[in-house]
């Protein structure tokens, strides 16, 4: 007897946490956005950009994860979620990139 998730609870649990952490990064994004009005940076005007588009990034993320949250057929639960995952990792990466930004401008 295996003790194992499914493989669909785990594409459920995998929605949810996309969802919840793609709409608070979504916050922060904007966030720092705000803050970086306020510094006198040559990287000022890109990393409020880039940010945007980050934010913009997470947003989608997070309503393809509802979309997969909400299909009732199990190719479009796995469609919308397989989309929200690797658009997620995209735009976590580009907040990677951001933030070596934002240190390379304070040193």
């Amino acid at each position: 007897m295996s003790h194992e998730p499914s493989k669909a609870f785990v594409e459920f649990d995998l929605s949810i946490h996309i969802f919840t952490v793609s709409a608070t990064l979504v916050g922060v994004c904007l966030t720092v956005i705000g803050i970086m009005r306020h510094l006198d940076r040559r990287a000022q005007q890109y990393g409020q950009e880039l940010l945007a588009l980050d934010a913009l990034l997470f947003l989608i993320c997070c309503l393809l994860s509802y979309l997969g949250l909400k299909a009732r057929l199990g190719r479009h639960k796995r469609l919308w979620t397989s989309i929200a995952d690797n658009l997620f990792i995209g735009a976590l990466s580009l907040m990677v990139l951001i933030c070596g930004l934002i240190v390379y401008e304070f040193v």
